[in-house]
């Protein structure tokens, strides 16, 4: 069973994300503490993560520069209410961008489409790659 790792500063997201992906046969794990993050995907190893940009006290954008620094393959997908960060140089380490709405039907491709161009966390973490496609350009900030 896959895993995610839901990151959102709003309670009633993370709870419909997880209900939401639950449902859909994923297993999920979920924090509002952008200062968790980096600990959470060394200890439960998720398969892909959804990251919000605003996090209160927190900026997805330098979390999601922090995964890419520890764990380069790691699938992240950036949900937002405010598209223009989408915009922002930073944003394109992510795996996709998705504008938060009513319907998840997009979140839910974009994390099956994720979850499809990668092998098990593990491999990873014994020096392979999770990405059996061709590995990304490095990116400099």
């Amino acid at each position: 069973m896959n895993r995610i790792l839901v990151v959102d500063d709003e309670r009633a997201i993370r709870l419909l994300y997880s209900c939401e992906f639950t449902e859909a046969g994923y297993d999920v794990i979920s924090t509002g503490d952008g200062s968790e993050v980096l600990g959470l995907i060394a200890k439960a190893r998720p398969d892909v993560v959804v990251l919000d940009i605003r996090l209160g006290g927190s900026s997805g954008l330098d979390i999601l520069q922090e995964i890419r620094n520890r764990w380069y393959d790691l699938p992240v997908v950036l949900c937002t209410a405010y598209p223009v960060f989408s915009r922002d140089e930073r944003s394109v380490a992510a795996d996709y961008c998705v504008v938060k709405g009513s319907d998840l039907g997009e979140l839910k491709r974009k994390v099956r489409m994720a979850l499809e161009s990668t092998v098990p966390f593990p491999a990873a973490a014994m020096g392979g790659s999770f990405r059996t496609g061709p590995p990304r350009r490095e990116i400099v900030f």
